[in-house]
């Protein structure tokens, strides 16, 4: 029987990503607003088309502050197949980790591939990345401008470093 290697995870933010905000008036993208509990968030044009792309090449989890409220409105809204896994975060994390979602994160993937697209990485986020790549863990930060949110090239550097993760884990069986 031949072992097929597991996809690795894409972890999605919305906020940022999906749901823009920062932009001017007179410069708003394509996008159109969708009310998420009484709250008007506006949804980029194409995050849909997207996360669709990806989805095929990923297993995509949501990594946001919405956490399961994502799977109540972004399957539909966005024409994705869901509901999507989602992380659960600490309501009070702390101060032990410098970004409030990387003990989630640890938690639910371990040491698997993972690529995180996210509008808010940091320093801290960019360590954390660079030590896990350094234990044998492919992992890629995507950092997206929260006015534009993710972009077609994104999209293509990402599909790009799924391919490269999956023949490099066919490589080594």
């Amino acid at each position: 029987m031949i072992e097929v290697p597991a996809r690795p995870i894409l972890l999605v933010d919305v906020d940022g990503v999906i749901s823009l905000f920062g932009f001017a008036q007179h410069a708003r993208p394509a996008g159109r607003f969708e009310m998420v509990d009484g709250i008007a968030h506006f949804l980029s044009a194409t995050a849909g088309e997207h996360l669709r792309l990806l989805a095929d090449a990923f297993e995509p989890v949501w990594c946001t502050g919405w956490e399961e409220k994502a799977n109540e409105y972004l399957p539909h809204a966005l024409g994705l197949g869901g509901p999507w896994p989602y992380l659960s975060f600490a309501r009070n994390p702390g101060r032990n980790r410098a970004h409030w979602k990387l003990d989630a994160i640890d938690a639910y993937v371990g040491a698997r591939p993972l690529a995180w697209i996210d509008d808010a990485h940091g320093d801290a986020c960019d360590a954390w990345a660079a030590g896990r790549a350094d234990a044998g863990s492919p992992t890629l930060l995507v950092t997206t401008a929260p006015a534009v949110g993710l972009t077609d090239r994104q999209v293509a550097d990402l599909l790009a470093w799924a391919e490269s993760t999956t023949v490099a884990g066919n490589a080594e069986r």
